[in-house]
Protein backbone atom coordinates (compact mmCIF):
# COMPACT_ATOMS: atom_id res chain seq x y z
CA UNK A 1 0.00 0.00 0.00
CA UNK A 2 1.32 3.45 -0.87
CA UNK A 3 0.54 6.58 1.08
CA UNK A 4 0.71 10.24 0.22
CA UNK A 5 2.11 13.04 2.33
CA UNK A 6 1.44 16.76 2.22
CA UNK A 7 3.76 19.66 3.07
CA UNK A 8 4.69 23.22 2.28
CA UNK A 9 8.16 22.95 3.85
CA UNK A 10 10.55 24.25 1.19
CA UNK A 11 13.53 22.13 2.18
CA UNK A 12 11.48 18.95 2.33
CA UNK A 13 10.05 19.62 -1.15
CA UNK A 14 13.43 20.51 -2.62
CA UNK A 15 15.07 17.38 -1.16
CA UNK A 16 12.31 15.08 -2.44
CA UNK A 17 12.50 16.59 -5.93
CA UNK A 18 16.31 16.53 -6.15
CA UNK A 19 16.50 12.90 -4.93
CA UNK A 20 14.39 11.95 -7.95
CA UNK A 21 16.31 14.07 -10.46
CA UNK A 22 13.57 16.69 -10.75
CA UNK A 23 13.77 20.40 -11.40
CA UNK A 24 11.34 23.26 -10.79
CA UNK A 25 9.73 24.50 -14.00
CA UNK A 26 6.81 26.28 -15.61
CA UNK A 27 4.62 25.20 -18.50
CA UNK A 28 5.29 27.57 -21.42
CA UNK A 29 2.31 29.37 -22.87
CA UNK A 30 0.05 28.95 -19.84
CA UNK A 31 0.83 32.26 -18.14
CA UNK A 32 -0.61 35.73 -18.44
CA UNK A 33 1.26 38.95 -19.17
CA UNK A 34 4.85 38.54 -17.90
CA UNK A 35 4.18 35.19 -16.19
CA UNK A 36 5.81 32.16 -17.84
CA UNK A 37 3.05 29.78 -16.81
CA UNK A 38 1.85 27.09 -14.45
CA UNK A 39 4.26 25.65 -11.86
CA UNK A 40 5.49 22.11 -12.45
CA UNK A 41 8.14 19.72 -11.25
CA UNK A 42 9.86 18.17 -14.24
CA UNK A 43 11.72 14.84 -14.18
CA UNK A 44 13.90 14.93 -17.31
CA UNK A 45 14.96 11.27 -17.10
CA UNK A 46 11.28 10.22 -17.18
CA UNK A 47 10.35 12.44 -20.11
CA UNK A 48 11.19 12.33 -23.81
CA UNK A 49 9.95 15.82 -24.66
CA UNK A 50 10.32 18.84 -22.43
CA UNK A 51 9.96 21.59 -25.05
CA UNK A 52 6.84 22.90 -23.31
CA UNK A 53 8.63 23.32 -19.97
CA UNK A 54 10.97 26.09 -18.84
CA UNK A 55 13.28 25.34 -15.92
CA UNK A 56 13.19 28.03 -13.21
CA UNK A 57 15.19 28.81 -10.08
CA UNK A 58 14.06 27.41 -6.74
CA UNK A 59 13.71 30.94 -5.36
CA UNK A 60 11.23 31.86 -8.12
CA UNK A 61 9.41 28.55 -7.70
CA UNK A 62 8.88 29.00 -3.96
CA UNK A 63 7.92 32.67 -4.34
CA UNK A 64 4.98 31.70 -6.57
CA UNK A 65 4.29 28.58 -4.48
CA UNK A 66 3.80 30.78 -1.39
CA UNK A 67 1.89 33.54 -3.20
CA UNK A 68 -0.55 30.88 -4.43
CA UNK A 69 -0.75 29.30 -0.94
CA UNK A 70 -0.02 25.83 -2.26
CA UNK A 71 0.86 22.57 -0.55
CA UNK A 72 2.87 19.78 -2.12
CA UNK A 73 1.14 16.40 -2.12
CA UNK A 74 3.61 13.60 -2.81
CA UNK A 75 4.35 9.91 -2.53
CA UNK A 76 7.71 8.45 -1.46
CA UNK A 77 7.18 4.97 -2.89
CA UNK A 78 4.71 3.16 -5.12
CA UNK A 79 2.73 0.20 -3.79
CA UNK A 80 5.42 -2.16 -5.14
CA UNK A 81 8.12 -0.30 -3.17
CA UNK A 82 9.64 1.41 -6.22
CA UNK A 83 10.55 5.09 -5.78
CA UNK A 84 7.66 7.31 -6.84
CA UNK A 85 7.60 10.65 -8.64
CA UNK A 86 3.87 11.14 -8.00
CA UNK A 87 3.13 14.64 -6.81
CA UNK A 88 0.66 17.46 -7.29
CA UNK A 89 0.04 20.94 -6.02
CA UNK A 90 -3.05 21.46 -3.89
CA UNK A 91 -4.55 24.46 -2.16
CA UNK A 92 -3.16 24.89 1.32
CA UNK A 93 -5.67 24.11 4.05
CA UNK A 94 -5.99 26.43 6.98
CA UNK A 95 -6.08 23.65 9.59
CA UNK A 96 -6.64 26.07 12.47
CA UNK A 97 -9.98 27.30 11.17
CA UNK A 98 -10.87 23.86 9.84
CA UNK A 99 -10.13 22.32 13.24
CA UNK A 100 -12.42 24.81 14.96
CA UNK A 101 -15.22 23.98 12.52
CA UNK A 102 -14.76 20.24 13.07
CA UNK A 103 -14.74 20.73 16.84
CA UNK A 104 -17.98 22.69 16.62
CA UNK A 105 -19.55 19.91 14.55
CA UNK A 106 -18.39 17.27 17.01
CA UNK A 107 -19.67 19.25 19.96
CA UNK A 108 -23.02 19.81 18.27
Amino acid sequence: MSTSKQTHDHQQIKTWVKERGGVPSKVKGTGKDNDDGVLRIHFPKHSENNDDLKEIEWEDFFKEFEESRLDFLYQDNKADGEESTFHKFVNRTDWNSLGKNILILIAY
